[in-house]
C-alpha cells in the first residue's frame, strides 16, 4: 500500500500552539516537576556516552532485565522506521498493523516497499501474505482500547518479529493490564507520560532470548548518539522512584477529568465511543458536522481549540480528544457554541 499523503500528527500546526490542545495524548497533568529538573541538569555541553552505558543500565534495572536488552532510539517512530528496515533484511514482505492505528507504521512499510495486511477485528491472522513485523499497542490508538492481537491465542508465527508499542500503558487509567506476550518486543516513550512530548527519547526491551543478532541489527541500523543530553536526562528521570508517584498520582486526576471530558461531549450531542481504558476516547460528529470535518475543525480551531480528526486511522467522522483540565472543557463547550456547532443547531 503506498502512502504518499503527509504525516498527520497531533500537537502545534502551522498557526502555532494551540490555546487548548485535545489533539495530542500527553499527560495534561504535565509536566512532571522531577523531570523538568533533570532536564534542567543536562550537560548540554558534551556528547553522551555513545554506548549509554548507564541509561541501560538503569533502564534494564527498571524493567527487571539485563541491559543487554535495552536498546535506545531517538524516538517511537525513528525506531518504528528502524525495525521496519531489519524486517525488510530479514526478507520479510508483509507487516501486520492493527485494525486502527499510528501511520507509521504503515508508512515505514511503504518505505521498505512491504505490503500491509490489517488485523480482523478479533485480532485474528489476516489473509494475504505472511507478515514478518506485526504491530500491536496496548492500549491501542485512537480507541484507547486493549489490542486483540494481544488476546490469549493470537499467536505470531514463528520467526516474526512482534512489536508492542506500550507509549500509552503508563496512562492506562482503567483495569488491569494483562501481561503481554514473553516473545514480543516492547517499544517505551516516556515523554507523553511525563507532558514532555517535545524531548524525543524512547527506547525498546528485547524479549527474553531474542536473538543476539537481531539487537545487534537494531543497534547497527541506529545514528551515531541518537539520544542527546536532554534525550537521556529525560529517560533517566523515568526510572526514578519520585517520577512514578508522580505519574500515578496523576492518573487518579485524569480519571476524573476524564469522566468530566465524556459528560461533556455527550451534552455536545457527541457520541463517544465506549472502551477506552486511556487518558484518551473517541467520539463520533453527528452527520452535519462531520459531513465537512476540515471545516468543523477549522471552526473550532479558530477559536484556540484543536481536535484530532480520525480519518487517518480509518475512522472518518470521528475526532479523538485527548483528556485536559477543566478550564480546557469549559473552553471547548464555549467554542462549540460559538463556531455553531451544536448538535442541535445541525452544523
Amino acid at each position: 500500500m503506498a502512502v504518499n499523503h503527509p504525516a498527520e500528527h497531533g500537537g502545534p500546526d502551522a498557526q502555532g500552539v494551540p490555546l487548548h490542545d485535545f489533539s495530542t495524548n500527553a499527560n495534561a497533568c504535565g509536566p512532571c516537576p522531577q523531570a523538568v529538573a533533570a532536564l534542567r541538569d543536562a550537560d548540554a555541553a558534551r556528547y553522551p556516552d555513545p554506548a549509554y552505558t548507564a541509561l541501560r543500565e538503569a533502564l534494564g534495572a527498571f524493567h527487571g532485565v539485563a541491559a543487554s536488552r535495552i536498546v535506545i532510539a531517538a524516538s517511537a517512530s525513528e525506531f518504528i522506521h528502524r525495525v521496519t528496515a531489519l524486517a525488510a533484511q530479514r526478507r520479510a514482505t508483509a507487516v501486520r498493523l492493527p485494525a486502527h492505528s499510528y501511520g507509521d507504521y504503515a508508512r515505514a512499510a511503504a518505505a521498505w516497499g512491504l505490503a500491509t495486511v490489517p488485523a480482523g477485528q478479533g485480532g485474528e491472522a489476516p489473509a494475504g501474505p505472511a507478515a514478518g513485523l506485526h504491530w500491536a499497542c496496548e492500549p491501542s490508538s485512537p480507541l484507547g482500547q486493549e489490542d486483540p492481537a494481544l488476546a490469549p491465542g493470537c499467536a505470531v508465527p514463528e520467526g516474526a518479529l512482534q512489536v508492542v508499542d506500550c507509549a500509552y500503558a503508563p496512562l492506562r487509567l482503567h483495569g488491569t493490564p494483562r501481561p503481554l506476550p514473553p516473545t514480543a518486543w516492547q517499544l517505551w516513550t516516556p515523554n507523553k507520560a511525563l507532558g514532555l512530548t517535545g524531548v524525543r527519547a524512547s527506547y525498546a526491551v528485547a524479549p527474553a532470548g531474542a536473538c543476539e543478532d537481531l539487537v545487534a541489527g537494531l543497534v547497527r541500523l541506529a545514528p551515531s548518539w541518537p539520544l542527546g543530553a536532554h534525550g537521556v536526562a529525560l529517560l533517566q528521570a523515568w526510572t526514578q522512584p519520585a517520577t512514578q508517584h508522580w505519574l500515578a498520582s496523576s492518573r487518579d486526576t485524569l480519571r476524573a477529568w476524564k469522566a468530566a471530558q465524556i459528560a461533556l461531549c455527550a451534552a455536545l450531542g457527541w457520541q463517544v465511543q465506549p472502551g477506552s481504558l486511556a487518558n484518551y476516547f473517541t467520539a463520533r460528529l453527528p452527520p452535519a458536522l462531520a459531513a465537512d470535518m476540515p471545516a468543523t475543525l477549522a471552526a473550532l480551531r479558530a477559536q484556540g481549540i484543536k481536535l484530532r480528526d480520525c480519518a487517518s486511522f480509518g475512522l472518518p467522522g470521528q475526532v479523538r480528544l485527548g483528556v485536559l483540565g477543566p478550564e480546557a472543557q469549559a473552553a471547548l463547550g464555549c467554542a462549540v457554541l460559538a463556531a455553531d456547532l451544536t448538535a442541535a443547531d445541525g452544523g
